[in-house]
């Protein structure tokens, strides 16, 4: 691949990791709730199921998936609901965490690092639409002159440095706002704040179409 298409790339990769979606909002709210250390286990996990994507796209299921709409409606709803579900487990966390908060140390009860991966990989994968963008996305920057496998691994690379780098950005501002505030409201905030965008996009997720 050639640096001024990888550029291209990178740069147009970035300004669609830098508008916070579902897997922001994970990364913010477990690194608020659990610890610093549970941003970069969840940003693991959106990057392995990213892995499995970007396979799956060279060998071409994106292009399969849209030649079947029954898979995809059924990846739709169980996407859709799975977020809806964390979105509703999310208020009624606020509920839960409202009294026994320490007030100079606003956390929850600390996940193990089994559950923060898993949640992050099934986040990661609860929209069908993003294997068919990325599908329509990759290929269009592939150089004909140079192997595929040697592109898609660069491409991944670049994803997990960029990836990594925003996520852990936001989450690292985020801590920040956190240790001014100080408050049991702040945590209790975000976890509603953020139960409350798990819903609508589970449920943009629901109606949307396959545009």
């Amino acid at each position: 691949m050639r640096f001024e298409i990888w550029l291209m790339f990178s740069l147009a990769y970035l300004v669609t990791t830098l508008s916070p979606g579902p897997n922001v909002l994970l990364v913010l709210k477990n690194s608020v709730q659990h610890g610093w250390k549970s941003a970069f286990i969840t940003v693991l996990g959106n990057l392995s199921c990213q892995f499995i994507i970007v396979c799956l796209v060279a060998i071409g299921v994106g292009e399969l998936l849209k030649e079947l709409p029954a898979w995809f409606i059924a990846m739709k709803v169980t996407g859709g609901i799975y977020l809806i579900y964390l979105g509703v487990k999310s208020l009624r966390s606020t509920r839960k965490s409202a009294i026994d908060l320490p007030v100079d140390r606003p956390r929850a009860k600390n996940k193990s690092v089994g559950n923060l991966f898993s949640q992050a990989f099934l986040v990661s994968a609860s929209n069908p639409k993003t294997l068919i963008f990325l599908s329509a996305f990759l290929p269009q920057f592939l150089d004909v002159e140079h192997l595929p496998i040697e592109q898609f691994s660069l491409m991944f690379i670049s994803i997990c440095v960029i990836v990594a780098t925003v996520h852990l950005g936001y989450a690292y501002l985020i801590n920040r706002i956190g240790q001014r505030v100080l408050t049991q409201d702040f945590s209790r905030t975000l976890s509603k704040v953020t139960g409350g965008l798990f819903i609508t996009l589970g449920g943009g997720v629901l109606l949307s179409s396959r545009a």
